[in-house]
């Protein structure tokens, strides 16, 4: 299967701005994510709305387009930035892989992951999870989990751990319960990228601020690939100084 990894980047980001193109241990972070998503996809591309973005791409021979500055989520960027791909290039992508600008830790072993379940031909859609496995990350309000059918599909996304253990303190939910913590990468055929970007926000998005509720509340599904890793994501300046003590050592 040919995939298109796109790393949709924004200059103005509202809590970092110009979180793209900090120095991260020599390289800019929109840099390191590029060369990590490399490893995994066959074709990488950022779609950015900032001529700055733009240059510090192009130094470093990286694929980049530019997209309109109105979009309020990173799924509608990457569907303008697919389409203006394939009519410029006239290439298209059996995957199309929507990779945090903000991952400089990605393993590439996890867009494989990400990859494999469209080996089934019912899959349109794919994120990744990871198994809790501590009550801190149980108890973090910063964290989204997710709950598997016995197929390993999405049952529902919340900010709230779920399921809910009815009778137990939440120190012991993990002894009676398996908990999966969303990572935000989601992998589309391009036709349901266009569906997805396409869909209205529903009641389920509005009350939980989650866009992939959307799509279930649709009653489409969601495939989800279990990894075990932990990665970092730079949302603050204190995150960014954790990466490079990371690639420091």
């Amino acid at each position: 299967m040919k995939t298109l990894a796109i790393i949709p980047a924004r200059y103005a980001s509202t809590r970092f701005p110009g979180k793209p193109l900090i120095d991260l241990v020599g390289k800019s972070m929109i840099r390191r994510v590029y060369e990590r998503a490399s490893m995994g996809a066959d074709h990488v591309l950022v779609a950015t709305d900032d001529e700055r973005i733009i240059e510090e791409v192009k130094s470093f021979n990286g694929n980049v387009i530019m997209t309109a500055s109105h979009h309020t989520t990173g799924t509608n960027r990457c569907l303008e930035a697919y389409e203006k791909y394939s009519r410029e290039s006239g290439e298209t992508a059996e995957i199309v892989i929507n990779v945090q600008g903000d991952e400089p830790m990605l393993n590439p072993a996890s867009l494989r992951t990400l990859i494999h379940p469209f080996n089934n031909p019912e899959c349109e859609m794919s994120t990744l999870v990871r198994p809790v496995t501590n009550t801190e990350t149980l108890s973090n309000p910063n964290n989204v989990f997710v709950t598997l059918d016995q197929n390993g599909r999405a049952l529902y996304f919340s900010r709230h751990p779920i399921p809910y253990v009815r009778g137990a303190e939440m120190e012991e939910w993990l002894n009676k319960a398996d908990f999966y913590q969303h990572i935000g990468l989601y992998a589309f055929r391009p036709q349901a990228l266009r569906s997805f970007a396409s869909m209205a926000m529903g009641d389920l998005e509005r009350a939980e601020s989650l866009e992939q509720l959307r799509w279930l509340e649709g009653g489409r599904n969601i495939f989800c690939g279990i990894v075990n890793e932990t990665s970092v994501s730079v949302d603050t300046p204190e995150d960014a100084d954790v990466v490079r003590a990371l690639l420091e050592s």
